[in-house]
């Protein structure tokens, strides 16, 4: 580890940490844009993590995650250096947006170009403030505005450091994701950069069974790369499942779409997961599940047009004992969430106005 980093402009020695203001293009309104960041540098050497939020500027949960990553006092035994950025696309959140004004997706932008589009300065200026630093990734993400996603890691799996801490952040679910065109992960990954997505919850809603599950999850990787000494009293390891496979259950028909199937339940192939309704009343079709497996994402939008993305559902080898270990995770985190009914959706909070 150097002893200086320099970020933004600002030259850091071991054992510092500073709140870094990291400007990025003016929109048309002339006023300043700036990306936060927060640097937290030990006093030894270790590895260099970025831990990134708010790509998509209305998944909110990661935000609350970084915060309070930030506030834990284990930070004062840190090795290494942590390199938080709770709001990447700064233009997306101040409008409560997935998008920036360009109307395009950051997400789909990487690595960007310093004359590029907006948003492809955007993607650019993260690349090289942020990623060039970096030994390791997270990115924070939740569902679209609506959808909700069970806390998962999706990564490349075939990478054995990717792997080890994809395990080592404890979640029970684990995607082997394909790299997308543009996703900052595939520009972090062909950078030879061992990279983790989170995605947990909804759009514009704090849930905190996603935020608990994503600060003991980064705090689990910090201590896996050797940034963080080891508890004292080990927790029993989450034991985390590889899905096969994933496909959503789509709408068979326009109505009002009703179903007490909560994320992590268990399904069999073939099983009713709810029913398409109509407004006026009478069933219109049943919704069926096309495979065995667990719900790792739901609407909660109860308006569906035929063919809408209703039910997100994971195969697994053993997808019983999958459900299992998702509901001893969520009763671990949130205690609160085992007094409601088995078959009802957890209550999250009221969206954002």
């Amino acid at each position: 580890m150097p002893e200086e980093l320099e970020i933004g402009g600002r030259r850091l020695r071991r054992g510092e940490r500073a709140t870094l203001r990291i400007p990025v293009a003016r929109p048309y309104g002339q006023a300043d844009v700036y990306l936060p960041v927060e640097v937290v540098r030990g006093r030894q050497d270790g590895p260099r993590l970025f831990v990134s939020a708010a790509v998509h500027g209305d998944e909110i949960n990661g935000v609350e995650i970084i915060r309070r990553l930030l506030e834990t006092r284990l930070l004062a035994r840190l090795r290494g250096t942590l390199i938080a950025v709770p709001i990447v696309n700064v233009y997306g959140f101040l409008t409560r947006s997935r998008y920036l004004p360009d109307r395009r997706d950051l997400n789909r932008s990487f690595p960007g170009s310093a004359r590029g589009s907006l948003t492809a300065r955007l993607a650019h200026r993260f690349m090289t403030e942020i990623v060039a630093h970096a030994t390791h990734g997270i990115d924070l993400h939740t569902g679209a505005v609506h959808r909700a996603n069970l806390p998962q890691i999706r990564a490349c799996l075939d990478d054995g450091e990717t792997e080890r801490i994809a395990r080592a952040f404890g979640t029970p679910v684990l995607l082997n994701a394909d790299l997308r065109d543009g996703s900052l992960r595939q520009a972090v990954f062909e950078r030879g950069i061992p990279m983790l997505v989170y995605e947990a919850g909804e759009a514009l809603r704090f849930d905190e069974l996603s935020i608990r599950a994503g600060v003991r999850g980064i705090l689990s990787v910090m201590r896996a790369i050797g940034m963080l000494p080891p508890e004292r009293v080990p927790r029993r390891p989450v034991e985390p499942f590889v899905a096969q496979s994933s496909t959503w259950i789509r709408a068979p028909e326009s109505g009002l779409f009703r179903s007490r199937l909560r994320l992590g339940a268990r399904v069999a192939e073939g099983e009713p997961l709810g029913v398409i309704s109509a407004p006026l009343g009478g069933t219109l079709a049943e919704v069926r599940s096309r495979l065995d497996g667990v719900i790792i994402g739901r609407s909660n939008l109860p308006l569906a047009n035929e063919g809408d993305a209703l039910l997100h559902v994971a195969s697994f080898a053993r997808p019983a004992r999958v459900a299992a270990r998702v509901e001893e995770f969520q009763e671990v985190l949130v205690p609160e969430l085992a007094e409601l009914p088995g078959d009802a959706p957890p209550v999250d909070p009221e969206p954002l106005p």
